[in-house]
């Protein structure tokens, strides 16, 4: 029976490149979405830049650009690199779209009617600078319950607490460096507490996977709180209906998205919305997402759905997250990779599908993408077992055989073997078990070969009263490649089309498992995929690392006169010193807004600034520029740093780098002697390299 199945995956944040673990998700739902397609159902795949927040309004002001024209720009981005991965979606839109305001307001119109919204004041944090309410991530201090410096305002990266961002000690602003104020200000609540005794029951339902719903037991056992669904403008997202100066928290309108892409694909394609979005409706709605945003999709979503009168989530399927070579994506490894590099070195997406593929398993485990075992697994499976099938035989069928198979085969039982296993690999799809369904396909594969190896076609050609045998034997070699070929389709799109191409056959779908393949002329084979070389691994980790790696510290540069100091001793160097151009070259110089500048008691000489990297995040640094500023005189000024010297313990604390500083030398006579921190022209920003 053909289902009708709406399939999400969560909605990219419009604030950045896509990368390698985001494509873990878009990988995982693309290859179950192009399984159900080949089964015959009729399955959808929507999604959507996910676009409002303080985040994309301060980056749009950094940038001295509309935040319209920065999520403009990395829609188109986001869209190309999904594209070089073969992410089929029937509709990738924008949550900053007039679908999705009128389908926000109505649902907390509806939610409000319901008596699940209330208002209160509360206390927030105010950067005076800026002029606007901070977010948790934008509020950087020293946690209330172990004392750890420079952490977030919602919890603590060194012991774990939770707390409210007015808990924070000694509170900066990460926007502009000033210490946020106090104030209150009414905010509008979603009463999520009131849906608990549902909640309870649907989580239990089945719609997740057991661990999630063990995680959903953690979270009923220590309360639900009520979810702040408003901020305060400036904001850019959507106003709350009658609510001046409110706008809509970016996680309300956000999986809204997925309901309005879809509604704008179905008024595209006169499909009706309500039939698949209505309380009643009978299709399945499925979300893949990251375990992180759990608590979003299986808590609050289906809290809105169910009280705004809409259909709820057949399946929520959360996954891991991705390492590369076991640890964290690192920049200054090189193993941060964006899926633009990736493709800007040549290399194959599919590979990257594969091997995804081959790890994936359905549950919330995390994956790691070891890149030797990438390279050998990849030029093992496809290479040297799947493509080798087809090298090794279909050059007989067109030399010998006018390029048409023979009109029936011998060897029935390694064919219905491939056959028999259809609905197994399909069991294993359908269970996103993909690590499974290959292991299986390659078995096959590997049965294909040996039939292969003791057939010795090669040696057949060379023998006129065998050429009968030749010919039914590259047949059958040919009837497994087709077949392996229809089951790693979901995984490998574009190289199927390849294949079918090759074999001039319609696209392949899963039915076609149990025909036979023979009586039937074939194109001219032409080489379908080359081995991954180590050597573009490499390639692609270099262009991938900023230079942020720890270095020797370089010597002091000195230069008309006027010498450079490091915020960290460093051991002098004679004058008559030369440095090379290859030395000056490692020295990773960047553009750093002092956050915070404090006294450090005990020293003398140093202040302790934390450093605003941008993107990179932040550094602590030890200056020994006490003598000539008052730390209130640093804070939100602009500087240079040296990003790669290697962190130094010191008696006060770790320092993670140098600012640059000019002085005149020991011993200059006239012009009174100074300490000056070097600072760029205007218009710079943190984070970028000096060249």
């Amino acid at each position: 029976m053909s289902r009708q199945i709406l399939v999400t995956s969560a909605l990219p944040y419009a604030n950045g490149s896509i990368h390698l673990g985001h494509l873990v998700e878009y990988i995982q739902t693309d290859i179950w979405v192009r399984f159900q397609k080949m089964r015959g159902h009729d399955c959808r795949y929507v999604c959507a830049d996910d676009t409002h927040g303080t985040a994309i309004m301060l980056r749009a002001e950094k940038e001295g650009i509309t935040p319209e024209t920065l999520i403009g720009r990395v829609w188109d981005e986001h869209t190309r690199d999904f594209a070089g991965f073969h992410i089929g979606f029937d509709h990738y839109y924008s949550t900053h779209s007039e679908e999705n305001r009128e389908l926000a307001s109505a649902i907390y119109l509806r939610l409000k009617e319901a008596g699940l919204i209330e208002s209160k004041t509360i206390a927030q944090l105010y950067d005076p600078v800026k002029n606007l309410f901070l977010p948790d991530r934008f509020i950087k201090g020293e946690c209330p319950k172990c004392g750890a410096a420079d952490q977030y305002g919602d919890n603590c990266e060194v012991c774990g607490a939770t707390y409210n961002p007015t808990e924070l000690k000694n509170p900066v602003s990460a926007v502009s460096g000033a210490t946020p104020v106090h104030r209150d200000s009414e905010h509008y609540f979603f009463r999520l507490g009131d849906c608990e005794a549902f909640l309870r029951e649907w989580t239990t339902s089945g719609t997740l996977q057991s661990e999630a719903a063990n995680k959903m037991q953690e979270w009923f056992a220590s309360g639900l709180n009520n979810w702040d669904i408003s901020r305060d403008a400036p904001y850019f997202g959507f106003e709350i209906p009658g609510a001046p100066g409110k706008y809509f928290y970016v996680w309300l309108d956000a999986p809204v998205g997925y309901m309005a892409s879809f509604a704008k694909y179905a008024a595209d394609h006169g499909l009706d919305f309500d039939a698949w979005w209505g309380a009643d409706s009978k299709t399945e709605l499925v979300h893949f997402i990251g375990k992180d945003i759990l608590y979003f999709h299986a808590l609050f979503w289906p809290a809105m759905l169910k009280y705004s009168g809409h259909r709820l989530p057949t399946a929520i399927y959360a996954h891991g997250f991705l390492t590369v070579n076991g640890q964290k994506m690192s920049k200054s490894r090189g193993t941060f990779i964006t899926a633009e590099s990736y493709l800007a070195q040549k290399l194959n997406p599919e590979w990257l599908r594969y091997y995804y593929a081959a790890k994936l398993n359905g549950s919330m485990e995390d994956i790691d993408l070891n890149l030797d075992d990438f390279v050998a697994r990849v030029n093992s499976d496809l290479v040297g077992k799947f493509i080798n099938i087809a090298s090794r035989t279909a050059g007989f069928i067109h030399k010998n055989f006018g390029g048409k198979l023979a009109d029936g085969v011998a060897n029935i039982e390694l064919i219905g073997a491939f056959q028999a296993a259809a609905d197994s690999i399909a069991a294993h799809y359908e269970a996103r078990d993909y690590a499974k369904a290959l292991r299986e396909i390659m078995a096959l594969a590997d049965r294909a070969n040996q039939y292969v190896a003791d057939e010795k076609p090669w040696e057949l050609a060379k023998k006129p009263e065998a050429v009968y045998r030749l010919h039914e034997v590259c047949t059958v070699a040919l009837n497994c490649f087709r077949l392996l070929t229809l089951y790693l389709k979901p995984v490998l799109p574009k190289l199927a089309g390849e294949v079918e191409a090759f074999l001039d056959v319609p696209p392949l779908a899963w039915g076609d498992a149990q025909s036979l393949f023979i009586r039937h002329r074939i194109n001219q084979y032409k080489h379908l995929m080359t081995r991954i070389d180590p050597q573009s691994i490499e390639a692609m980790v270099d262009a991938n690392k900023l230079n942020l790696e720890p270095t020797p510290a370089p010597a002091p540069v000195r230069h008309a006169e006027a010498q450079v100091h490091a915020a960290q001793p460093a051991t002098a160097t004679p004058a008559s010193e030369i440095v090379s151009i290859d030395d000056f070259a490692r020295i990773d110089l960047r553009i750093a807004r002092i956050a915070h500048a404090e006294h450090v008691e005990g020293a003398d000489k140093l202040l302790r600034l934390t450093l605003d990297l941008g993107e990179f995040g932040t550094r602590q640094v030890f200056a020994g520029i006490k003598s000539a500023y008052a730390p209130e005189a640093l804070v939100g000024r602009l500087t240079v740093m040296v990003a790669n010297l290697a962190p130094r313990k010191m008696k006060f604390g770790m320092s993670e780098g140098m600012v640059l500083a000019a002085s005149y030398p020991e011993g200059h006579k006239g012009e009174a002697p100074g300490l000056f921190i070097l600072s760029p022209d205007s218009g710079a920003q943190p984070g970028m390299k000096v060249k």
